[in-house]
Protein backbone atom coordinates (compact mmCIF):
# COMPACT_ATOMS: atom_id res chain seq x y z
CA UNK A 1 0.00 0.00 0.00
CA UNK A 2 1.57 3.19 -0.67
CA UNK A 3 -0.44 6.91 0.56
CA UNK A 4 0.00 9.55 -1.68
CA UNK A 5 -0.17 13.56 -1.18
CA UNK A 6 0.11 14.92 -4.88
CA UNK A 7 3.18 13.80 -6.08
CA UNK A 8 4.86 12.81 -2.33
CA UNK A 9 4.74 9.64 -1.12
CA UNK A 10 3.54 9.88 2.57
CA UNK A 11 2.82 6.18 3.75
CA UNK A 12 3.73 2.91 2.87
CA UNK A 13 2.75 -0.63 4.38
CA UNK A 14 3.71 -4.11 2.63
CA UNK A 15 0.53 -6.66 2.90
CA UNK A 16 1.29 -10.11 1.90
CA UNK A 17 -2.01 -12.54 2.10
CA UNK A 18 -0.70 -16.45 2.75
CA UNK A 19 -2.48 -19.58 3.36
CA UNK A 20 -1.55 -21.32 6.92
CA UNK A 21 -1.40 -25.07 8.74
CA UNK A 22 -2.32 -23.48 11.81
CA UNK A 23 -6.26 -22.48 12.87
CA UNK A 24 -7.63 -24.90 10.48
CA UNK A 25 -6.03 -24.05 7.51
CA UNK A 26 -7.03 -20.30 7.83
CA UNK A 27 -5.54 -17.65 5.90
CA UNK A 28 -3.35 -14.75 7.91
CA UNK A 29 -1.57 -11.39 6.54
CA UNK A 30 1.88 -10.56 7.72
CA UNK A 31 2.20 -6.13 7.54
CA UNK A 32 5.29 -5.00 7.19
CA UNK A 33 7.34 -2.03 6.07
CA UNK A 34 4.95 0.36 8.06
CA UNK A 35 6.33 4.05 7.04
CA UNK A 36 5.19 8.00 7.61
CA UNK A 37 6.88 10.36 5.94
CA UNK A 38 8.16 12.18 9.75
CA UNK A 39 6.65 15.46 8.27
CA UNK A 40 3.31 14.08 8.20
CA UNK A 41 3.23 11.92 11.48
CA UNK A 42 0.72 12.90 13.62
CA UNK A 43 -2.11 13.40 11.12
CA UNK A 44 -3.99 9.44 11.23
CA UNK A 45 -2.26 8.81 8.26
CA UNK A 46 -1.32 5.23 9.72
CA UNK A 47 -5.29 4.88 11.39
CA UNK A 48 -6.18 5.57 7.57
CA UNK A 49 -3.74 2.79 6.18
CA UNK A 50 -4.58 0.19 8.83
CA UNK A 51 -8.36 1.07 8.39
CA UNK A 52 -7.56 0.16 4.54
CA UNK A 53 -5.71 -2.65 5.53
CA UNK A 54 -8.09 -4.15 7.95
CA UNK A 55 -10.69 -3.73 5.72
CA UNK A 56 -8.76 -5.76 2.99
CA UNK A 57 -7.84 -8.51 5.04
CA UNK A 58 -12.00 -9.27 5.72
CA UNK A 59 -12.80 -8.44 1.81
CA UNK A 60 -9.87 -11.64 1.36
CA UNK A 61 -11.61 -14.04 4.59
CA UNK A 62 -8.28 -13.31 6.27
CA UNK A 63 -8.35 -14.79 10.07
CA UNK A 64 -5.57 -13.56 11.27
CA UNK A 65 -3.27 -10.56 11.15
CA UNK A 66 0.31 -10.07 12.32
CA UNK A 67 2.91 -7.81 12.32
CA UNK A 68 6.17 -7.57 14.34
CA UNK A 69 7.74 -4.15 15.44
CA UNK A 70 10.86 -3.13 16.66
CA UNK A 71 11.84 -3.30 20.43
CA UNK A 72 13.52 0.08 20.22
CA UNK A 73 10.61 1.55 18.83
CA UNK A 74 8.25 1.71 21.92
CA UNK A 75 5.70 4.01 20.23
CA UNK A 76 5.40 1.91 17.39
CA UNK A 77 4.27 -0.78 19.43
CA UNK A 78 2.12 1.82 21.72
CA UNK A 79 0.41 2.31 18.29
CA UNK A 80 -0.16 -1.00 17.57
CA UNK A 81 -1.90 -1.59 20.94
CA UNK A 82 -4.39 0.56 20.35
CA UNK A 83 -5.72 -0.78 17.33
CA UNK A 84 -5.96 -3.71 18.90
CA UNK A 85 -3.09 -5.70 18.05
CA UNK A 86 -1.83 -7.49 21.05
CA UNK A 87 1.86 -8.70 21.57
CA UNK A 88 1.50 -12.48 21.78
CA UNK A 89 4.82 -14.16 20.65
CA UNK A 90 8.10 -13.15 20.71
CA UNK A 91 9.53 -12.49 17.39
CA UNK A 92 12.98 -13.56 16.26
CA UNK A 93 14.97 -13.28 12.87
CA UNK A 94 18.17 -14.55 11.34
CA UNK A 95 19.98 -12.48 9.08
CA UNK A 96 21.55 -14.05 6.26
CA UNK A 97 23.28 -11.10 4.92
CA UNK A 98 23.94 -7.55 6.47
CA UNK A 99 21.19 -5.46 6.11
CA UNK A 100 22.15 -1.79 5.93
Amino acid sequence: MVVENGDEIIGTCHLTIMPSLTFIGSTRMQIEAVRVACKHRGQKIGSWMFDHAISYAKEHDVSIIQLTTNKKRPQAKHFYEKLGFEASHEGMKLYLEQVA
